[in-house]
Protein backbone atom coordinates (compact mmCIF):
# COMPACT_ATOMS: atom_id res chain seq x y z
CA UNK A 1 0.00 0.00 0.00
CA UNK A 2 0.98 3.54 0.46
CA UNK A 3 4.00 5.15 2.30
CA UNK A 4 4.28 8.29 3.94
CA UNK A 5 5.81 10.32 1.62
CA UNK A 6 5.15 9.08 -1.31
CA UNK A 7 3.47 10.85 -4.64
CA UNK A 8 0.79 9.69 -6.62
CA UNK A 9 -2.13 11.15 -9.14
CA UNK A 10 -5.24 11.35 -7.57
CA UNK A 11 -8.72 12.43 -8.38
CA UNK A 12 -9.61 15.74 -6.31
CA UNK A 13 -13.00 16.15 -8.11
CA UNK A 14 -15.82 17.33 -7.13
CA UNK A 15 -14.20 20.13 -5.44
CA UNK A 16 -15.62 23.09 -3.59
CA UNK A 17 -15.01 26.74 -3.05
CA UNK A 18 -11.56 27.31 -2.56
CA UNK A 19 -10.27 23.30 -2.44
CA UNK A 20 -7.97 22.41 -5.14
CA UNK A 21 -9.50 19.82 -7.77
CA UNK A 22 -8.73 17.70 -10.92
CA UNK A 23 -6.51 15.15 -11.99
CA UNK A 24 -3.32 16.28 -9.73
CA UNK A 25 -0.16 14.94 -7.73
CA UNK A 26 -0.60 13.98 -3.70
CA UNK A 27 1.51 14.06 -1.24
CA UNK A 28 0.40 10.61 1.31
CA UNK A 29 0.55 12.58 4.80
CA UNK A 30 -1.15 10.30 7.16
CA UNK A 31 1.00 7.43 9.33
CA UNK A 32 2.58 4.06 7.91
CA UNK A 33 -0.25 2.39 10.40
CA UNK A 34 -2.92 3.21 9.16
CA UNK A 35 -1.28 2.57 5.68
CA UNK A 36 0.01 -1.04 6.74
CA UNK A 37 -3.51 -1.78 7.52
CA UNK A 38 -5.35 -0.52 4.73
CA UNK A 39 -7.35 2.29 6.00
CA UNK A 40 -9.89 2.64 3.40
CA UNK A 41 -9.22 6.47 3.35
CA UNK A 42 -5.54 8.54 3.34
CA UNK A 43 -4.77 11.62 4.59
CA UNK A 44 -3.22 13.83 1.88
CA UNK A 45 -1.78 16.97 0.67
CA UNK A 46 -2.60 18.33 -2.63
CA UNK A 47 0.73 19.59 -5.39
CA UNK A 48 0.36 22.30 -7.44
CA UNK A 49 2.68 23.21 -10.41
CA UNK A 50 1.09 26.77 -9.75
CA UNK A 51 4.19 28.24 -8.11
CA UNK A 52 3.57 30.85 -5.24
CA UNK A 53 7.10 32.37 -4.26
CA UNK A 54 7.48 33.38 -0.22
CA UNK A 55 4.65 31.22 1.10
CA UNK A 56 5.75 29.97 3.80
CA UNK A 57 4.47 28.00 5.75
CA UNK A 58 1.40 27.29 3.42
CA UNK A 59 3.08 25.78 0.29
CA UNK A 60 6.37 24.46 0.17
CA UNK A 61 8.69 23.67 -3.10
CA UNK A 62 9.48 20.43 -4.05
CA UNK A 63 11.82 20.44 -7.69
CA UNK A 64 11.26 17.83 -10.47
CA UNK A 65 12.00 14.19 -10.10
CA UNK A 66 11.67 10.86 -11.24
CA UNK A 67 8.09 11.31 -12.41
CA UNK A 68 7.12 14.27 -10.92
CA UNK A 69 7.38 16.12 -14.19
CA UNK A 70 7.68 19.74 -12.65
CA UNK A 71 8.39 21.63 -10.20
CA UNK A 72 6.05 21.94 -7.95
CA UNK A 73 4.29 23.02 -4.04
CA UNK A 74 2.99 21.10 -1.88
CA UNK A 75 0.03 22.87 -0.43
CA UNK A 76 0.28 22.45 3.71
CA UNK A 77 -2.70 24.18 4.76
CA UNK A 78 -5.27 21.46 2.24
CA UNK A 79 -5.07 19.04 4.13
CA UNK A 80 -8.00 16.37 3.43
CA UNK A 81 -9.21 12.52 3.55
CA UNK A 82 -9.77 10.96 0.36
CA UNK A 83 -10.99 7.60 -0.48
CA UNK A 84 -8.20 4.91 -1.36
CA UNK A 85 -9.70 4.38 -4.94
CA UNK A 86 -9.56 8.12 -5.82
CA UNK A 87 -6.02 7.45 -5.80
CA UNK A 88 -3.71 6.56 -8.95
CA UNK A 89 -1.74 3.58 -8.21
CA UNK A 90 1.41 4.72 -10.10
CA UNK A 91 3.99 6.14 -7.50
CA UNK A 92 5.77 9.42 -8.74
CA UNK A 93 8.40 9.89 -6.42
CA UNK A 94 9.25 9.55 -2.41
CA UNK A 95 10.21 12.64 -0.70
CA UNK A 96 13.27 12.47 1.30
CA UNK A 97 13.27 12.50 4.98
CA UNK A 98 14.36 16.40 5.34
CA UNK A 99 11.43 16.96 2.83
CA UNK A 100 8.89 15.18 5.14
CA UNK A 101 10.84 17.43 8.33
CA UNK A 102 9.81 20.34 6.81
CA UNK A 103 6.47 19.59 5.59
CA UNK A 104 5.61 18.47 8.82
CA UNK A 105 6.50 21.18 10.85
CA UNK A 106 5.07 23.53 8.25
CA UNK A 107 2.08 21.70 8.81
CA UNK A 108 2.73 21.76 12.50
CA UNK A 109 2.51 26.10 12.36
CA UNK A 110 -0.52 25.73 9.48
CA UNK A 111 -2.16 23.69 12.40
CA UNK A 112 -0.60 25.62 15.55
CA UNK A 113 0.58 22.68 16.76
CA UNK A 114 3.59 23.07 19.40
CA UNK A 115 6.58 22.45 17.72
Amino acid sequence: MFQKGEIYLAKLNPKKGNEVGKIRPILIYQTNILNECEHPTTIILPISTILIDDAYPLRYRITKRDKLEKTSDVLCDQIRALDNQKILKDLLTKLTYQDMLEIDKQVKIVLDIEI
